[in-house]
């Protein structure tokens, strides 16, 4: 399948693009389009294009004559929209990472757009498309747990991870990107509407900035790490992370094109990288929970926080006639334990190479399966939808300080969709 690209960044090209050079025979990038020239000219090497096959603005390329079957876009959040929407109008089979807007405004005009084009949207909620949620997924609708009691999900988010990419990264400002809980965990929110057989109906949440301002700096904490920061056992000193040459993939190729250890230097003398944590005035939060309840008064809770010593998911999902625990991290296991017996057994998760556990993979596969046969994307608009309404609540519940009834905002966003589409 032939395809354009709207983002050469981390996702376009580590990802999308380096996918189709091990698979020539079952993709093939012929057009891109980033605002970087770098990025451009790095796509286009790679995959053979030429100076008339890469646009600075992905309005041209989706705008004019259809170039390929495919659109992948993988431009920032706040960009995300419009692409996907042009895609959609041009007759593209789109692929749009999450999340899918930066409002919910936007991701209910995404949404009526890909209805009105036939549903031919899919989102890049890779998590689905991993073995060990798939497991998970279909022991909690097996019925073998009874009905659900109580859920506990959480995302921790390694401490070095959150400075990279919430503190120092895309992600640092509000006015820049979409909120935390929506960017990180409408994955999350995916996955519980996929495995809660009823409705969200109320949630509340509450969440701040704890660890990374000025006033929490320690003593002698200098604006850069390579400014000769005395402070030797700060968890989040760029140096230790981005300087150690062992690694060369994410997250130090999102630094510097260059991997040498001058480059990487440079990049953090002079970028955003190196910046002192405490003093890169991030304005996003480090810690949030949100609590919810299903239409049958199963009660739910979502953790994130960037102060994890393991970058993993881990959840409970306590039914009336078994529990199931879950780790999906470096080690991927799942368990349940029958209440009248006692006795717990280990499911058995199939190995999948690839990131996100193979959901970077199964992703792929899954959308150009779908888009050869005409089925329904496994992640449609309208599906990811929800999951984008309860990110989105959470967000306004944290700020306002006040719950919020789903049901009633899920009635209007309903409505806003169909008057978008008419």
């Amino acid at each position: 399948m032939e395809a354009v690209l709207v983002g050469a960044g981390q996702r376009g090209f580590h990802i999308y693009g380096q996918w189709a050079v091990m698979n020539p025979n079952r993709l093939r990038f012929v057009a891109v389009a980033d605002p970087d020239r770098a990025r451009r000219e790095r796509f286009a090497a790679v995959h053979g294009l030429t100076p008339a096959d890469c646009f600075e603005d992905g309005r041209e390329m989706l705008e004019g004559s259809a170039r390929a079957e495919a659109c992948f876009v993988a431009s920032s959040d706040r960009n995300h929209h419009q692409p996907a929407i042009r895609g959609l109008l041009a007759g593209y089979e789109v692929l749009l990472e999450k999340p899918m807007a930066a409002t919910l405004a936007a991701a209910a005009a995404v949404t009526a757009a890909a209805e009105a084009a036939g549903g031919r949207l899919h989102l890049a909620h890779v998590l689905r498309y991993t073995p060990f949620f798939e497991t998970l997924h279909d022991t909690v609708v097996s019925g073998r747990l009874g009905d659900l009691v109580t859920v506990e999900h959480r995302e921790n988010i390694v401490a070095w991870h959150m400075a990279h990419s919430y503190v120092r990264g895309n992600w640092s400002r509000a006015e820049s990107s979409a909120p935390m809980i929506v960017a990180k965990c409408c994955h999350d929110f995916d996955l519980l509407h996929w495995n809660l057989a009823d409705e969200i109906v109320g949630l509340a949440s509450f969440g701040s900035l704890f660890e990374f301002r000025p006033d929490r700096a320690p003593v002698g904490a200098t604006p850069r790490c390579t400014d000769g920061c005395p402070v030797e056992d700060c968890p989040y000193d760029a140096r230790r992370v981005y300087l150690d040459m062992s690694r060369t993939g994410w997250p130090v190729h999102v630094i510097t094109d260059d991997l040498g250890l001058e480059a990487r230097l440079e990049a953090l003398r002079s970028g955003p990288y190196g910046r002192c944590a405490y003093q890169a005035g991030s304005d996003v939060v480090d810690h949030q929970v949100v609590t919810m309840q299903t239409s049958a008064g199963t009660s739910v809770t979502l953790v994130m926080h960037g102060h994890s010593d393991r970058e993993e998911r881990t959840m409970r999902y306590d039914g009336t006639r078994a529990t199931l625990r879950g780790t999906f991290g470096r080690e991927q296991r799942l368990t349940v334990s029958d209440h009248v017996t006692g006795n717990s057994e280990e499911i058995p998760i199939e190995a999948r190479a690839g990131g996100h556990g193979g959901g970077d993979s199964g992703l792929i596969e899954s959308f150009l399966a779908s888009a050869e046969s005409g089925d329904p994307p496994l992640t449609s608009a309208s599906e990811s939808l929800e999951s984008h309404l309860l990110a989105f609540m959470a967000e306004a519940a944290r700020v306002e300080g006040r719950a919020i009834d789903v049901s009633a905002a899920r009635r209007d966003l309903e409505s806003q969709v169909s008057n978008l589409k008419s």
